[in-house]
Order: C-alpha cells, then structure tokens, then sequence
C-alpha cells in the first residue's frame, strides 16, 4: 500500500474514532460528572497508552528546541477544541454538535487558500458541497425549535481550532516529528487546560459505577489515542484538505450508532445523507484519477453486439 492510499485509510480511520464521543461521553454525563473531568481522565488515561507505544517502537521521548513551542500551542488547540465540543453537548443534542462542527473542513480549505496560497480546485469545492448537504440531510431536527446560540458559538471555536491544528501541524516544523511522539506530548500539553479548570473551579468529579470507568478508557483509546494518532499521519502522508474532508464520515458515525445501539430508525434522509458524504469522500480519494476508475468500471459492463434486423434492416 503507497503512502497516498495509507493516508486515506487512516483519515477515515480517525473520522470513525472521533465520531465516538458521544457514544462514551453522555453516559458520563448522565452520572454526573462535568465536561472538564471527562476530558481530564481522558487525555490522562491516553498519554501513558501513547507512551507505551512510543517505548514498544523503541522511539525516543526527546524534543528538539524548535519543537516545544509548537507541540505546545498545538496542544491547547486540541484540548480546546476538545473542550467546547463536549461544553456543547450541554446546550444542543451531541448529533447537532458533531454535524455543526463539520464546518472544519471549510475552514482548513479556507486557511490553506488564503494564508498558504494552496489552490482551491473546483473539485473541493464541490467535495465540500456534497459532504455539507449530506450533514445536512444527517440533521433530521424539524419540530422548528431554534438551536442554542451559545452552543454554536461553542461549536464553532470547538471547529476553528481543530481546523487550525490539522494546518498547523502539516505546516509546522512538527511535519517530520514521529507521530507517536507528537500525539503523546500535543495531549500531555493539552492536559493542563483541564487541570487548572479544575483547580480554578469546583474541582475533578469521579464517576461512581464501576463499569462507566470503561466510557472513560474508551474515550482515551478510541476519539483520543488512535483518533489523533491517525489523523496526523494522514495529514502527513495526504495533506490538511483531504484529511479534513474525510471528517465528513464523522456524523456518519454518529448516525451508525444511533441506529445500531440507541435503536433510531434508519429513514430515507438519513440514507441519502449518507450516500451524499461517501460520494463526496469517494470523489476527494479517487481525486485526479476518477476517470480512469470510471473507464474501469464501465468495462465491467460491455456492451452486447446488436443483432441485426430481418430482411436488412
């Protein structure tokens, strides 16, 4: 497998793991337990998964000097956007929030267009189209109610700074740093948000049933861990427009295991949302090479000679 096609597996990869959240994290909420604490046991409980990973592949834990401010800032960045996502989810239904927050791929297109002067082909403008007309079909609200301009604006930091992180880390002098170790050190920075949210306000919350310190490790190992791991490879291997595109499968996730393990029925728009975002994924993978699949695909089917007429005609 070429480094192109590994880069596509693996942002579809991290799509599908983000898209976990809310599986992990609502029942967390319904114990009790605040945003800040959740994220805090999260990212505490990926960080020694990562530096396992890290010794396992006999890698080092040193940093060069230019790489400490970057993985720094870049470790805000995620815990932010981290952090007003799930603040979100207490002002509109998780769904919603992982629908809105799909505008970040329009926001890394738009950064990499303007700030560095990456061509904004016509071929992602309509990969974009699609994937926000499928989310848009995926938002079955229609009982008129107006959503919550506080978990929007919520929504829209929680997008800006994954989008700026995706950028960041493809333009930075981060682009060359092992993977492994730049997610272990952008989450073991990231940490200290929580920590002094928690020291500055009412303190962490521990989740009482036994078996919910399972969501807890989840989150760490599925959205987290092998989210963040995968999408800065892809970033690495295809580039910070593709990979946020392929965030698109995301709410698709979401939609999954709505239907799967919450029993929401599975509905026209639903379906056709869904053929839109994986049209629009197809078309960002095939990329300049979609005719020649096309070509391909018609041969499977070719065409039977026509018999000719009686008396000639």
């Amino acid at each position: 497998m070429n480094q192109k096609a590994k880069g596509y597996l693996l942002g579809v990869i991290a799509a599908a793991s983000y898209g976990m959240n809310p599986l992990f994290a609502l029942p967390l909420y319904k114990a009790g337990m605040d945003p800040d604490s959740v994220l805090f046991f999260r990212y505490l409980f990926a960080i020694p998964i990562l530096g396992i990973m890290i010794k396992s592949r006999g890698r080092s834990f040193k940093l060069r000097r230019t790489e400490i401010l970057p993985l720094i800032i870049m470790g805000l960045l995620v815990a932010l956007s981290s952090l007003t996502l799930f603040l979100s989810y207490n002002y509109m239904e998780a769904g919603i929030a992982s629908t809105i927050l799909f505008v970040y791929p329009i926001m890394v297109a738009l950064i990499m267009s303007f700030v560095f002067k990456e061509k904004l082909t016509l071929r992602t403008i309509l990969c974009i189209g699609l994937a926000l007309a499928g989310i848009g079909m995926l938002y079955h609200g229609g009982n008129g109610t107006t959503l919550n301009l506080t978990g929007i604006a919520l929504v829209m930091v929680s997008a800006l700074s994954y989008a700026i992180y995706i950028v960041g880390v493809n333009q930075s002098s981060l682009k060359k740093t092992a993977t492994v170790t730049l997610t272990f050190y952008v989450l073991l920075f990231g940490v200290s948000l929580f920590l002094v949210r928690l020291l500055l306000g009412d303190g962490l919350r521990i989740v009482g049933p036994w078996y919910l310190w399972g969501n807890l490790l989840a989150l760490a190992l599925f959205p987290t861990a092998i989210s963040f791991l995968c999408t800065t490879r892809a970033v690495q291997y295809i580039g910070s427009t593709p990979t946020a595109i392929l965030g698109a499968l995301e709410p698709v996730t979401a939609v999954f295991f709505g239907v799967v393990v919450f029993g929401e029925a599975l509905t026209p728009r639903l379906i056709g949302g869904i053929i839109m975002i994986i049209l629009a994924v197809t078309l960002i993978i095939a990329g300049n090479d979609l005719p020649t699949y096309l070509i391909r695909f018609r041969k499977l089917f070719p065409k039977l000679p026509l018999k000719k007429r009686k008396n000639g005609h």
